[in-house]
């Protein structure tokens, strides 16, 4: 199980190549919510994510061969690796499935990657990345399971405590690999607390269950928090540092969206908003005077469905 010394790690190595994003603290009665919290625009991060602190990781500490890099995803973590690899001078080959917006796989394309859409959710589009990297030889960056992976995403926790001063961080879960990284980082001080949509609740199921199980995803964030199946180092990682685990409406991640971009105009994919949907609804209920934080941790949307 990684610790806070291999984000550190990490974090020292990526730090010439991707942002130090801005933090915002909210007084109380933003964003419909009564009390104070602070949120991190990791959605202005390179590529429009925090997964790009995870794509660079990989790629520095690895040995990319002549046939570059390879990657599934929702969506995220390919645009991710395609950036990155373009900006370290590989080729990329990204898989992706059919429920990923347009939006993503056009930012896919303008990076210069090869994109395949295939199947119906991500584990079909990891299948025949898989399949492919056996016949090419290409580095895999795999989207969350990959420890290297999430010790670079949980840089964003170590940025995020240097800047703003709170006890409790709310995290929206996918495959789980933003939230290892961040307990590895900061868990041990810090309470970290899972946020999934009702339609994606992969690890909230994998708690209750006290192991990882597949689940069946829909629902608004499915092609950024559409894992199946929590990764098993990362639900590792969770099982030990991870406090709590809420679940928000898709309904109540499109009002987030809107409150965030109606108050502060700051665009958030669904999964970005899930933090801010948790705390506007109640669905996390912090203790008088705890200190709430939580990552927008994406922003690649159509500015029309906010709007």
């Amino acid at each position: 199980m990684i610790g806070r010394k291999d984000v550190e790690a990490a974090w020292s190595l990526i730090r010439p190549h991707v942002r130090r994003t801005p933090v915002i603290e909210l007084p109380g009665g933003s964003l419909g919510h009564r009390q104070p919290m602070a949120l991190k625009l990791e959605s202005l991060q390179v590529s429009g994510t925090f997964k790009g602190r995870g794509a660079f990781h990989k790629l520095l500490a690895s040995t990319v061969p002549p046939a570059g890099v390879i990657a599934a995803s929702g969506g995220n973590h390919g645009v991710a690796v395609a950036y990155a690899a373009r900006a370290l001078g590989h080729k990329a080959e990204i898989f992706v499935p059919t429920i990923s917006s347009p939006a993503k796989v056009a930012r896919l394309k303008s990076y210069g990657a090869v994109v395949h859409q295939v199947g119906a959710v991500y584990a079909e589009a990891r299948a025949a990345s898989d399949k492919r990297a056996a016949e090419t030889g290409a580095l895999v960056v795999q989207a969350y399971e990959d420890p290297v992976v999430f010790a670079g995403a949980g840089s964003v926790a170590l940025e995020f405590a240097e800047q703003a001063t709170f006890d409790t961080l709310l995290v929206a879960v996918g495959g789980g690999g933003l939230i290892a990284g961040c307990a590895a980082a900061i868990g041990q001080g810090i309470r970290i607390v899972a946020v999934e949509t009702e339609g994606t609740p992969t690890l909230h199921e994998a708690l209750k269950a006290g192991h990882p199980v597949d689940v069946k995803i829909s629902g608004i964030a499915a092609d950024a928090l559409g894992a199946s199946r929590i990764g098993t180092p990362n639900f590792e990682v969770a099982q030990n540092l991870v406090a709590e685990s809420v679940l928000v409406t898709d309904e109540a991640v499109r009002k987030a969206q809107r409150a965030l971009w109606e108050e502060l105009h700051v665009v958030a994919e669904p999964s970005g908003a899930a933090g801010v949907a948790a705390l506007m609804t109640g669905a996390y209920r912090r203790a008088a005077g705890e200190r709430v934080a939580t990552l927008i941790c994406g922003a690649n949307t159509e500015l029309a469905s906010i709007a």
